[in-house]
């Protein structure tokens, strides 16, 4: 094999080569993931003003009105009025207070969307970690590629996992070798043992 003083790791080069096409295919998925997160960011802005706003109109309204039927019924309480009218009062603040038991639920049920959406947010802000390490691991996987093809000059085809195969590209030669191997019929050894000896050519 000559005296060569780097050596080849086949397998290594062909995982790498995988792992790198896994990654490039999951980049559409990132783009699809920013856009939700952009997304729910803008929904829970808009849902937490509109909540906060509805909340504090709607408090103080019924209450206001809370208010006013209680005084109402001071009022008749104090004073010498008829048995019906104080019937209308204590109904009017019934049907206050129904209102607002129905309002506490409603806020409850935006407050639990709220949280959900949040609990959202901080999954897809997980995924998007995710796949930035997974750019990050990607850009490492591109520059060893590039490193071994630099150093041995073998670009590896990675399209057919049932053979090695590849070019062999030497640039001040300006020559393009291909070669193939079939795992089945050769062995390791054999195999980097051709492939340097039509490197050294």
């Amino acid at each position: 094999m000559g005296d060569f003083p780097l050596k080849l790791d086949v397998d290594k080069v062909i995982s790498y080569g995988d792992d790198l096409i896994l990654c490039l295919k999951n980049k559409r998925d990132l783009d699809t993931l920013k856009q939700s997160l952009d997304g729910i960011k803008m929904l829970q802005s808009s849902c937490e003003t509109d909540f906060s706003e509805i909340k504090n109109l709607l408090e103080a309204e019924y209450q206001t009105r809370i208010t006013e039927c209680k005084k109402k019924i001071d009022n008749a309480k104090s004073g010498v009025i008829a048995d019906a009218d104080i019937d209308s009062l204590q109904k009017d603040l019934l049907e206050e207070l129904n209102k607002e038991n129905k309002l506490q639920e409603e806020l409850r049920i935006v407050s639990d969307e709220m949280s959900n959406l949040e609990h959202q947010r901080v999954s897809i802000e997980g995924r998007k970690q995710i796949l930035k390490k997974r750019e990050r691991e990607e850009l490492r996987a591109q520059m060893e590629l590039s490193m071994y093809a630099s150093v041995t000059k073998i670009i590896p085809d990675l399209a057919d996992q049932n053979q090695i195969s590849g070019h062999i590209v030497d640039r001040d030669k300006r020559m393009v070798k291909q070669f193939k191997f079939e795992p089945s019929k050769v062995s390791p050894f054999e195999m980097c043992n051709d492939l340097w000896k039509m490197i050294n050519l």
